[in-house]
C-alpha cells in the first residue's frame, strides 16, 4: 500500500495557503520619530561568524573550504575588531554554536570588546528541514553554549541562510528572546504577528541586497561563482545607506568575516563608517540595542 502523492499549491484549499501565509507576519512599525540622543539615522552593523560550519552543515570533508572557514577566525574577526575599536563603533556577531565551540576565545573577545553576540543555529543548519523539537533542542543548546563561554545569555536570532521556518517564532518566544534579524518584511523594524496575534518579538530586518554573501561567495564545486567588484558592492551599501539616512529610518548591514576581509575587500567596511560618520545625527548601535529602542520609543 503507497501513502498519498502530496499534493500540488495550486491544489491546496484556501484554507492551507492562507494558514501558510499567515502563520508569521509583520504587525505594527516600530520606527522611532528619532532615534537615540535625536539621531535621523540608526546603522547597526552585523558579522555571521559562520566559519568552518559553512562546509560542517552539509556534512562537507573538504579541507580547502574548512581552511577558507578558519580565516574568518583567523584574519576576518581580528581585522574586523580593530576596525571597530579604532571608529569607537559596536556591531553584533552572530555565532553558530559550533564556531564557538571551535573559537571559544574569538568570541569572549568579542564581548569583552563591547559587542553583541546572537544565537546563529548549533552548527549551521537549514531550520525549514527540522521538526520542531530538534529546531528547540538546537535553539536552547545554541544559547547555553554561548552562554556559557562568554558569561552573557544572547537575545536574539539570525536563522543560519535566513532560513525561519513555520515553528522558529514560536520558539523564540518560548526560550524568550527579544528579536530576530532574519526577515525582510520592511526596511525598518517592526513587531511580528504569529497566527495574526502580537508577539512582542521585534524583527531588524534582513536582506540579501544588503549582506556581502551575494556578491562574493564562491564555491568550486557547484555553480555558484559570482563577482562583484568591491566598488559596486561599496555604491550599493551608500546607496542602501542614503536612502534610510533621507528618510530617517535604519540602514542595517550583514557581513561575513570570511568574505568581507579580503584585503581588496576590508575598505568597503571602513568606508561605509567613515562616510557614515561625516553624516550629522548618526547612532551606530548594537541589534539588541536598536530592537530595545524601537519596542520602547516606535510612533
Amino acid at each position: 500500500m503507497t501513502s498519498e502523492a502530496p499534493i500540488a499549491p495550486w491544489q491546496w484549499p484556501d484554507e492551507e495557503w492562507r494558514r501558510l501565509v499567515g502563520r508569521v507576519r509583520a504587525g505594527r512599525p516600530l520606527r522611532p520619530s528619532k532615534w537615540k540622543d535625536g539621531a535621523r539615522l540608526a546603522v547597526a552593523l552585523s558579522f555571521d561568524s559562520d566559519h568552518e560550519t559553512s562546509e560542517l552543515r552539509e556534512g562537507g570533508r573538504s579541507i580547502g573550504r574548512l581552511a577558507w572557514g578558519q580565516f574568518g577566525n583567523r584574519v576576518g574577526v581580528p581585522r574586523i575588531l580593530s576596525m571597530l575599536e579604532k571608529y569607537d563603533v559596536p556591531a553584533s556577531f552572530y555565532v553558530p554554536a559550533v564556531t564557538a565551540l571551535l573559537h571559544p576565545d574569538e568570541q569572549r573577545r568579542v564581548v569583552d570588546s563591547g559587542h553583541e553576540i546572537g544565537i546563529h543555529g548549533w552548527i549551521h543548519e537549514l531550520n525549514s528541514v527540522l521538526e520542531i523539537d530538534d529546531e528547540r533542542d538546537l535553539m536552547l543548546r545554541s544559547l547555553d553554549t554561548i552562554e556559557e563561554i562568554t558569561g552573557k545569555r544572547p537575545t536574539g536570532l539570525r536563522s543560519p541562510s535566513a532560513d525561519f521556518s513555520e515553528n522558529t517564532l514560536r520558539l523564540l518566544c518560548e526560550l524568550g528572546l527579544a528579536y530576530d534579524s532574519s526577515l525582510g518584511a520592511d526596511e525598518d523594524c517592526y513587531e511580528l504577528l504569529m497566527d495574526g496575534k502580537p508577539t512582542g518579538v521585534v524583527e531588524i530586518p534582513f536582506e540579501w541586497v544588503r549582506d556581502d554573501a551575494v556578491y562574493f561567495m564562491m564555491n568550486r564545486f557547484e555553480s555558484l561563482r559570482p563577482y562583484t567588484p568591491p566598488s559596486q558592492v561599496f555604491d550599493i551599501f551608500k546607496r542602501e545607506l542614503d536612502a534610510a539616512y533621507e528618510q530617517g529610518g535604519l540602514f542595517e548591514l550583514t557581513m561575513h568575516p570570511h568574505i568581507i576581509t579580503y584585503r581588496s575587500r576590508i575598505w568597503i567596511l571602513e568606508e561605509i563608517i567613515r562616510y557614515a560618520r561625516s553624516l550629522p545625527g548618526v547612532w551606530f548601535a548594537r541589534h539588541d540595542e536598536i530592537a530595545s529602542y524601537a519596542l520602547e520609543n516606535a510612533e
